[in-house]
């Protein structure tokens, strides 16, 4: 299944020489965005996947594999990022999954926890430790989170804790923009609406048949497509960004309306 999208013949750039760390690039959204970088002016650009390297030919990124496990591990995939590339000006977490396929009913306190810990705990650490940074650079810097749409309704009986993790994710997006301002650091997040990322395959075995069928729900009949949410992520990243801050965008296609 693909979506009926046209790209268009420009993207967002950011400045040269900016130093952005993506937190989960080896997905559908992740790569979209460390392409599109890539179009660009030259960035130092932190690629970071969890359970395999990002392959990249290109000396402009570093591959970073840590798999995150609590706060220390976190924070020492940041301090391992801003050590090699002489700081961060930009964190974009990506990083997140549904590990428990079940009804939300049949899982075990663990299971609970490890789906909390995953999508808002470890969130919460990897930007605190970028908070901190670019606090003590005295330079200013973004921070973008992930939410989405569906957390606005309770998500579903499957993906129950996600949802609840990423509604916690919104408050958390204000509560960063309001500790960052003071210092230009400007927090945001995209809510995620059906997104042809390869997360609904990865995490609850769809078929293709399945995501036809989800995309027709959609009011514009398709999912959205991988560069559009890097072109908005970008974009949040830029200095056309610089009076938003503690907002969340929603790229849902009308989805939920």
């Amino acid at each position: 299944m693909s979506s009926d999208f046209t790209r268009p013949d420009w993207v967002p750039q950011l400045p040269r020489g900016k130093r952005v760390l993506v937190a989960g690039a080896t997905g559908g959204l992740g790569a979209a965005i460390v392409s599109m970088l890539l179009e660009g002016p030259d960035c130092v650009i932190g690629a970071h996947g969890s359970s395999r390297i990002f392959e990249v030919e290109d000396g402009r990124v570093i591959p970073l594999q840590a798999e995150f496990v609590d706060e220390e591990s976190c924070s020492a995939m940041v301090e391992d990022f801003c050590e090699r590339a002489g700081g961060i000006d930009a964190l974009v977490v990506l990083s997140g999954a549904i590990r428990f396929s079940g009804h939300w009913n049949d899982m075990t306190g663990a299971d609970w926890e490890r789906e909390i810990a995953i999508n808002l705990n470890q969130p919460a650490f990897l930007a605190r430790a970028a908070l901190r940074r670019m606090k003590s650079q005295g330079t200013g810097g973004r921070i973008l989170l992930t939410g989405t749409e569906s957390a606005l309704h309770g998500g579903s009986p499957t993906s129950f804790p996600y949802a609840v993790a990423k509604r916690g994710t919104e408050a958390m997006v204000q509560g960063l923009a309001r500790e960052g301002a003071p210092d230009g650091i400007l927090v945001n997040g995209v809510r995620f609406g059906f997104i042809e990322s390869g997360f609904h395959q990865r995490w609850h075995n769809r078929t293709d048949a399945e995501m036809t069928e989800r995309a027709e729900l959609v009011p514009l009949k398709r999912g959205g497509h991988p560069d559009e949410a890097a072109a908005l992520m970008i974009y949040l990243m830029s200095d056309w960004s610089a009076f938003i801050t503690g907002q969340m965008f929603p790229l849902t296609g009308g989805d939920w309306l």
